[in-house]
């Protein structure tokens, strides 16, 4: 089922009693959802991704926008006649119910034409139940439960009625970091075989990058940039963006460009042809760093952390935005820890920069370091 949302706005009265305003968590949203796909809205907290999902379930109204589900306008259309499964949270399972009546509960409520015969009923709640594998579980109650099996039950009670579209609003937040990504997987995993068209909500970066066809990132109600994760994180459209994706987050210095050169302090980067000169803020993911003793780039060594395959080199700079800068290696190099200084070379496609005033990308070609040689 394509979605569609067109100038999506919700409002809300402000709080403030000195401030007669209105607060947007959402200000015009605009995107279509192609048929089948799962998509990430991500975010933190407040900037309006749980307010998306609760407009499309139709628990609250918009301001003004409408929403299709296909050809139909559902904009003021009731949450229960919109064929929407929601997973939440908290799970919100009926405790004193067992797995098979939780996941019967709405077909049972379903009315005329669209209620099913009992038999039809079982065959939906166990074709359902093998699909997210508690099958074995059927005739406990959510308190003898995991809470990954708990999830995993508020998923098929979703999935019972063959909704139109799945929306999910954190349903990791609640688990283990192990049982989160098991989790993840299988919601992949179901999400594929239905083929239902899906929004995942998360503030996790990672998780939406996992398992999105495609991630809307958002800030106080405004979309910021909307892409497939790989190639938001290669090319985010401003700082704010380049920020939130990423882990370890990308290296932030305040820099400068002079006569076609990029500056962090007295060292020259790179070459940025086409670019004024300006004070800039340049973005380094932690790949972006290629150890080199004769390197362009000179920061303060800290300490070495090995990780197995990679190495983390972290250190310090007095232009960082951060008080650390992590540079991710390969473990087949080593960083000379009695040195007390560490050099590097940058990839120049691990490298952004970004408006000091305004923190939108700023575009630049290059042809390697800065040096006239």
């Amino acid at each position: 089922m394509k979605v569609v949302l067109q100038n999506l706005t919700k409002k809300y009265p402000s709080r403030n009693k000195n401030s007669r305003g209105e607060v947007v968590a959402v200000n015009d949203f605009s995107f279509e959802i192609p048929d089948g796909q799962l998509i990430g809205l991500l975010g933190p907290s407040g900037c309006g991704k749980s307010t998306t999902l609760n407009l499309l379930s139709g628990l609250q109204k918009p301001t003004s926008g409408r929403i299709f589900f296909g050809d139909d306008d559902v904009t003021r259309l009731p949450a229960e006649k919109r064929g929407v499964g929601v997973v939440f949270q908290n799970y919100a399972l009926y405790p004193h119910l067992t797995v098979l009546q939780n996941i019967l509960f709405p077909l049972q409520n379903l009315k005329g034409k669209d209620r099913l015969s009992k038999s039809a009923m079982l065959e939906k709640a166990n074709e359902v139940a093998r699909l997210v594998q508690i099958d074995g579980l059927m005739d406990r109650r959510p308190s003898e439960l995991s809470g990954g099996q708990q999830q995993r039950v508020a998923i098929a009670r979703a999935l019972v009625k063959m909704p139109r579209i799945l929306l999910m609003d954190e349903p990791l937040s609640n688990l283990d970091a192990r049982l989160r990504l098991q989790t993840r997987e299988e919601i992949r995993r179901i999400q594929r075989e239905t083929k239902i068209t899906t929004v995942f909500v998360t503030h996790d970066q990672d998780e939406a990058m996992s398992i999105s066809d495609m991630i809307v990132v958002m800030k106080d109600g405004v979309v910021q940039q909307i892409g497939k994760p790989q190639e938001v994180y290669d090319d985010p459209v401003n700082l704010f963006v380049a920020k939130f994706l990423g882990t370890p987050p990308i290296n932030v210095f305040r820099g400068s460009v002079r006569g076609g050169r990029l500056y962090i302090g007295e060292d020259v980067l790179l070459r940025v042809n086409g670019v004024p000169d300006q004070q800039v803020f340049v973005g380094i993911r932690p790949e972006g760093f290629v150890l080199n003793d004769r390197g362009a780039f000179g920061c303060a060594l800290g300490r070495v952390e090995v990780m197995g395959r990679d190495i983390s080199v972290v250190a310090a700079h007095p232009n960082a935005e951060s008080p650390t800068v992590r540079a991710i290696i390969s473990a087949e190099n080593r960083a000379n820890v009695a040195a007390g200084e560490v050099r590097f070379d940058v990839k120049p496609g691990k490298v952004f920069l970004f408006n000091q005033a305004t923190q939108e990308r700023i575009r630049f070609k290059t042809d390697g370091r800065g040096s006239d040689t």
